[in-house]
């Protein structure tokens, strides 16, 4: 196990942590096994979810969408080592600097075009899966949950997940929320198919 001081992320499905690879700075996320599930199993579940996540973000680079570079893949042990992306989180940004919230929520919608232009879902987005890199740019981060072949409706659970971040952990940044969407919509090509979605995704919420 990596040392505290190089942990990253604990969740349930993996851990996150720094090292090295060929001398550049790099990321392992590790998909431990489960105890709790049957072996052949519980292996078929992490090696398929580890390639899901690795297409996911060599399709988004392809898509013009900054995501970590992946070095290595580790079939057995279920392992991606990624280049490390400096920059504070997205969310932290959002709470810390109000003054370029604006900025970073014109780039958020910006990039999720990008995504969406390419008919790729996210699965998980949220302001915690994103990193504000020096220039400018966001790095997507943490893509197992997307799909390459999106539909409408994946398209605004994404948007959906979105808006939810900024009712819940970013409250009172409404009209940069606004501008967010306002970049989103210039930029995607079906922009209003999926606000569309969005609407419903919302109304299906308050009903159940």
């Amino acid at each position: 196990m990596p040392s505290d001081e190089d942990m990253l992320g604990y969740g349930a499905e993996a851990v996150v942590y720094r090292t090295e690879y060929l001398g550049r700075g790099a990321v392992v996320k590790s998909r431990r096994p489960k105890e709790y599930r049957h072996s052949e199993l519980d292996q078929r579940l992490r090696t398929s979810r580890m390639k899901n996540e690795a297409r996911m973000m060599i399709e988004s680079r392809k898509a013009g969408v900054r995501t970590p570079v992946i070095y290595d893949i580790d079939t057995v042990r279920c392992d991606i080592t990624m280049e490390y992306v400096a920059g504070p989180k997205v969310k932290d940004v959002l709470d810390s600097e109000p003054s370029k919230a604006k900025e970073v929520c014109e780039k958020i919608g910006e990039t999720v075009a990008r995504l969406h232009n390419g008919r790729i879902s996210h699965g998980d987005l949220t302001t915690s899966n994103m990193i504000l890199m020096a220039n400018g740019e966001i790095c997507l981060l943490d893509l197992s949950l997307g799909n390459t072949l999106a539909e409408t409706e994946d398209m605004g659970v994404d948007i959906h997940l979105l808006e939810r971040a900024f009712t819940s952990a970013h409250s009172g940044l409404e009209s940069e929320l606004e501008a967010m969407i306002s970049s989103y919509s210039k930029r995607m090509n079906d922009s209003a198919i999926v606000l569309e979605r969005v609407e419903e995704i919302r109304g299906r919420g308050r009903y159940t």
